[in-house]
């Protein structure tokens, strides 16, 4: 018998959340810029959890499957070096588009209010994309199913405990150097006892 409670079931994801320079000016970007729904939100006066003096406001907005994109916007913690512009493999978000037509659409929209949107960027076969940032440095990634969709995701899961054996092989050496071995080697650790 395991020594772990058994996992239950993870529905979905209700929302993810980043922190926005400015809630207008975000509201502007996902509502005027991308059509999503007009937005819902709080404003609180502490941190929720630790109390801690950060007035915030919290914006979120629903996407049709019922999950939220949401942002933070609390000037008083901001660090304005945070908004400057990420790199796709540090953080981008990808909302999906039901077709072809509906990216090149979207494509338009987007252009049409002065947002540079590049692509479509084909990807191993699998999906189509346009990218472009928003307001808080942000890459979001619009994209859509290719009809091989599954067949290469499910290609690759079969395969997937090799090719993840055979990348951490090729790849620790350089990972020890930059991170070190306890780093690579920690698993997440129990919080103490209580």
């Amino acid at each position: 018998m395991s020594e772990h409670p058994q996992a239950r079931p993870i529905k979905g994801v209700h929302h993810t959340a980043f922190r926005c320079r400015d809630a207008a000016q975000t509201i502007w970007f996902y509502r005027d810029v991308l059509g999503l729904v007009d937005p819902t939100g709080v404003v609180l006066e502490e941190v929720t959890g630790t109390g801690e003096n950060d007035p915030y406001m919290h914006v979120f907005f629903q996407m049709k499957n019922g999950e939220y994109i949401a942002f933070f916007d609390a000037p008083g913690s901001a660090d304005p070096d945070w908004f400057a512009r990420k790199e796709s493999f540090d953080m981008h978000y990808a909302f999906e588009v039901a077709s072809e037509e509906d990216l090149l659409a979207m494509q338009a929209r987007i252009q049409s209010f002065g947002v540079t949107a590049l692509g479509p960027v084909d990807h191993h076969d699998f999906v189509r994309s346009i990218y472009m940032y928003d307001p808080n440095g942000i890459q979001i990634e619009l994209t859509y199913r290719l009809p091989d969709h599954d067949k290469v995701l499910g290609a690759a899961a079969a395969t997937f405990d090799q090719l993840l054996a055979d990348w951490q092989a090729r790849t620790r050496e350089e990972k020890v150097a930059k991170f070190g071995a306890e780093a690579i080697d920690r698993r997440a650790r129990r919080p103490a006892q209580v």
